[in-house]
């Protein structure tokens, strides 16, 4: 079995990325939390005020009141004190919220390739995803073929294809407008004769609103899994943080469909800055795979709950 991991030089150098892209300078909560106190005094009207920076940054009505709910308990019984007070009873909260999610990925080795299903809208970053993991796994010592599904956009095609020769990675391809499942099921047959690890699919960037393509994906499902009744063994939705709440809305659509076992959230180096990755763990609890907070292969790493929670919180200074 393989799990996905870093060297602690490599997370060290993405811990400190991942705080300066999430908060470009000081905090976007710590740093107006102390303006909320500026007499270093919590009351319910500070609550309030972080209440509305929750919601704001995209965190959600649902999970800021989880938030609230956790932090005016402990107001109730004099705990929060002064801003540190809250600043540690946030990270508590925040904890509790995003570490049952920190799930690695394994990669468990057996006679036929272990399938990757990536699917997600259209500018997610989902063909991106797949050359990154593919080079991520290959650093790995694990062996890789890509399946180009996405058979209704000829770039999406040549973008796979790129991916794989700067990799050295076989892709599997027919010509465009060809029947996605027959790709899958053709590129399956090839990954198991050549004794391949994992198989990464690429898919069409599907609109969560249109059943029909929803139902093309399952279709790819049913084929892998007649194959091999244990495929695909992960179904990774490839999310884009910058569309906050739509984030949110895609992802509900995508496990209704699908049953995700697995997410990646990309361009976390945005504007939302990280609120739709709580809302989402709160609301689906779906393993967080990864995040990603640039283009570098370097850029996306296997999500770390604390990491995480810590670089919301950090200061500049920090």
């Amino acid at each position: 079995m393989f799990a996905t991991k870093e060297k602690p030089a490599v997370r060290d150098g993405f811990f400190k990325r991942l705080r300066a892209r999430l908060n470009r300078g000081d905090s976007w909560l710590t740093y107006d939390l102390a303006k909320l106190a500026p007499g270093g005094k919590i009351d319910a009207a500070t609550l309030d005020e972080l209440e509305s920076l929750l919601i704001m940054a995209d965190v959600g009505v649902d999970t800021t009141a989880r938030i609230i709910g956790e932090l005016q308990q402990a107001l109730a019984r004099n705990e929060l004190k002064d801003i540190n007070a809250l600043n540690a009873g946030l990270r508590r909260a925040l904890l509790a919220i995003v570490q049952p999610v920190e799930k690695p990925l394994q990669i468990e080795k057996h006679d036929a390739p272990f399938v990757v299903l990536m699917v997600g809208v259209n500018g997610a970053g989902k063909t991106t995803t797949i050359g990154k993991l593919a080079k991520r796994f290959q650093d790995e010592g694990v062996s890789v073929m890509l399946a180009a599904g996405d058979t209704f956009r000829a770039a999406a095609v040549e973008q796979l294809q790129v991916w794989g020769e700067r990799n050295d990675v076989a892709v599997i391809a027919q010509q465009s407008g060809a029947d996605p499942a027959a790709v899958i099921f053709d590129a399956w047959e090839a990954a198991r004769a050549r004794d391949i690890d994992v198989l990464l699919v690429d898919t069409a960037g599907r609109l969560q609103n249109q059943q029909g393509l929803m139902d093309e994906l399952a279709k790819i499902k049913r084929v892998v899994s007649r194959r091999d009744p244990t495929a695909p063994h992960e179904i990774m939705l490839v999310l884009d943080a910058s569309q906050g709440q739509n984030a949110l809305v895609q992802a509900r659509q995508f496990h209704a469909a699908l049953e995700l076992t697995g997410i990646t959230i990309t361009k976390l180096d945005g504007s939302a800055k990280g609120g739709i990755l709580l809302a989402i763990a709160n609301e689906l609890r779906v393993p967080v795979r990864f995040i990603g907070i640039g283009e570098s292969a370097g850029d996306m790493q296997a999500f770390v709950a604390d990491e995480f929670v810590d670089a919301l919180l950090a200061t500049g200074e920090q």
